[in-house]
């Protein structure tokens, strides 16, 4: 059976790694990066914690003792349903079965200006351009006289109060506490402003009540503005305004509001619902299809748990994987194929230095502060792909806590570029 994988993220990998050596499969991975990203720890590259080196993995190395899988970074132009092949900038991919695992972009729901000034956060690249923005603004402040201007430098607006927003504002808080008043002595940081706005009633919406209602209450301790109910507009560059007509000088907004799925050309428009995902059915196969399947963010499927789709979160694009792998395996061997369950293990979110929310679903439990920190470290620690980034990620954790310091403030400036 040759199977052809699009994205190399969590679902995509996660699927290739099970066949691994598997009798009667042969797996072509293609991505556009030669690296797996673990995406959770963007925002802890954007504010100098973590080097990009520590959370991004080569592809080839995950197959190196593999006999069954290829990976080709590829930039995937359309798919070719009737032909049953992947067209690419390198060439073209047969496949008897195809597995759409492309993930998610920034969504900013048609806002062309905003997509031309806020800052996303989906990729390595994004992550480290930001991180030199915002350093960069600092070394501006220090030759800036227009008071209106300091103002813009100094003001950080995060768009989107869900786990991305939460933990990238308090990442940024702790910087302004800990570290950047020792860079930058001459600025005074008590005129720094970090603004979180969230157009529904509260934070982390997607957790529990207490979640909610405890990170509001940490992230106002670190000293960031959280606005709930609040809608951001329009955005040039300069000035934030709201639905309701506040504005907000900043020349830094950052975006986390909203994803929408990469979906491939090729693919049938009146399959992508809402979000730009693809329907699938119970056993993750493209409706209509015969040998197309999706997982992960950019697949959309409906189950009685979960009558709305999924969360696209890493768990379903795992399980997902899990699911086709045993399913592939099953039709080889003529045996019945099995249908999607979603396991839901619960949510979590870090907030600041000893600060996170855990919620989990069975038994119905939910704890916070230091513990639920341990706990969120620890797991997203177990889930970074290679020893030796595990060990990088640790070891800059226990050096930042313990000196409360990142050394990673450096500023590129081959990566540094004006917002057109």
């Amino acid at each position: 059976m040759k199977i052809v994988i699009i994205g190399g993220g969590f679902g995509g990998l996660r699927l290739a790694r099970k066949l691994s050596n598997k009798k009667g499969f042969e797996v072509t991975l293609l991505d556009r990066f030669n690296y797996h990203q673990f995406q959770p720890l963007f925002y802890q590259v954007a504010t100098a914690g973590l080097d990009a080196s520590n959370i991004s993995f080569p592809l080839r190395k995950v197959f190196h003792a593999v006999k069954n899988v290829r990976y080709r970074m590829a930039e995937v132009q359309n798919v070719d349903v009737a032909n049953n092949k992947v067209v690419t900038d390198i060439g073209d991919f047969e496949y008897d079965r195809l597995v759409i695992a492309t993930g998610a972009g920034t969504n900013f729901f048609g806002n062309a200006q905003m997509e031309a000034n806020a800052f996303p956060m989906k990729s390595t690249a994004e992550a480290l351009q930001l991180r030199h923005r915002l350093l960069h603004n600092f070394e501006d402040v220090l030759m800036a006289e227009d008071p209106l201007e300091i103002e813009r430098l100094m003001n950080i607006v995060i768009v989107g109060g869900g786990p991305t927003g939460v933990e990238l504002s308090g990442a940024i808080a702790d910087m302004r506490r800990f570290v950047l008043p020792k860079d930058y002595p001459e600025i005074d940081f008590s005129k720094m402003n970090i603004y979180l706005l969230e157009g529904s009633p509260k934070t982390l919406g997607v957790m529990s009540e207490k979640s909610s209602v405890q990170s509001r209450h940490y992230l106002e301790k670190l000293g960031v503005k959280v606005m709930t109910n609040t809608i951001v507009k329009d955005y040039d560059g300069k000035t934030a305004i709201t639905q309701d007509g506040h504005k907000i000088e900043t020349s830094m907004l950052i975006w986390a509001a909203g994803i929408k799925g990469n979906v491939p050309a090729g693919i049938d428009p009146s399959l992508i619902v809402r979000g730009n995902r693809i329907t699938t059915d119970r056993f993750a196969k493209i409706k209509g299809s015969e040998n197309i399947y999706a997982i992960g963010d950019v697949a959309y499927m409906e189950e009685p748990a979960f009558p709305h789709g999924h969360p696209q979160v890493a768990p379903v694009a795992i399980q997902g994987a899990d699911l086709l792998t045993k399913n592939f395996i099953a039709e080889i061997n003529g045996k019945p194929l099995q249908e999607f369950v979603y396991k839901d293990k619960g949510a979590m979110a870090t907030v600041g230095r000893n600060l996170a929310v855990v919620d989990v679903p069975k038994p119905k439990l939910h704890f916070s502060g230091f513990f639920a920190w341990l706990v969120w470290m620890s797991l997203h620690l177990m889930l970074i792909l290679g020893v030796k980034n595990r060990f990088s990620v640790f070891s800059n954790w226990l050096y930042n806590y313990f000196t409360r310091d990142q050394n990673l403030r450096l500023i590129f400036k081959e990566f540094y570029k004006e917002k057109k």
